[in-house]
């Protein structure tokens, strides 16, 4: 297919970085957000532009993202609020698309997560409302968001899907995904929208 421009949110995490590597190996164009760009280690491909942004600074993600903008989202925080100020600032720069990376067993998802959504919600204390508010401001404005389990470095899955709710299994909090595995089946939404305004869940098989 043709390349697209595309716009990655917290490029220099770990999972920003598979996304910013794998749609550079698609031949995406990429402007890579993080708030130390030089954090984002990957080779430098005429199609890879970093630049300075910080969510809790709405003017510095204005000033990359537009109307023309498909943001692909990989942030992630320890910290209550950070969530939702970053969907709070991609959404008022009117981009094009959103594609939101969540997690698995909150929200929308909790329900069909069953019992472990409990579990999960202990851990993540004060940063569950977060999350739930920043992918319900995602989906109002017609994002897609995606909820993964628990996240590892390993290789993408050959065997990955994507599913919607009504298709998904209940929360293992024994299995793990690869950020590889994300990242792909997040450019695939990228290229081929399947999932606007609703949450999406990636399995490895």
């Amino acid at each position: 297919m043709v390349g697209m421009n595309l716009t990655v949110l917290a490029a220099s995490g770990r999972t920003g970085l598979a996304l910013t590597r794998e749609a550079l190996r698609r031949g995406h164009t990429v402007t890579a957000i993080a708030r130390d760009p030089g954090r984002i280690a990957v080779p430098d491909p005429a199609g890879l532009h970093r630049v300075a942004g910080d969510v809790e600074d709405p003017a510095s993600i204005a000033a990359v993202v537009d109307a023309d903008s498909i943001v692909l989202s990989a942030l992630g925080t320890d910290r209550a609020g950070t969530l939702l100020a970053g969907a709070k600032a991609v959404v008022a720069a009117g981009p094009r698309r959103i594609i939101w990376l969540g997690a698995y067993g909150t929200g929308r998802s909790a329900e069909a997560a069953g019992e472990a959504a409990g579990m999960l919600s202990k851990l993540l204390g004060d940063r569950l409302g977060d999350k739930v508010e920043a992918d319900g401001t995602v989906l109002a404005a017609g994002g897609t968001v995606f909820h993964a389990g628990l996240l590892d470095d390993g290789p993408e899955s050959p065997h990955r899907r994507t599913v919607g709710l009504e298709a998904a299994p209940p929360l293992d909090l024994t299995a793990t995904i690869s950020r590889e595995t994300v990242a792909a089946a997040m450019l695939d939404e990228a290229e081929t929208p399947r999932f606007a305004g609703a949450v999406a869940l990636v399995l490895p098989a």
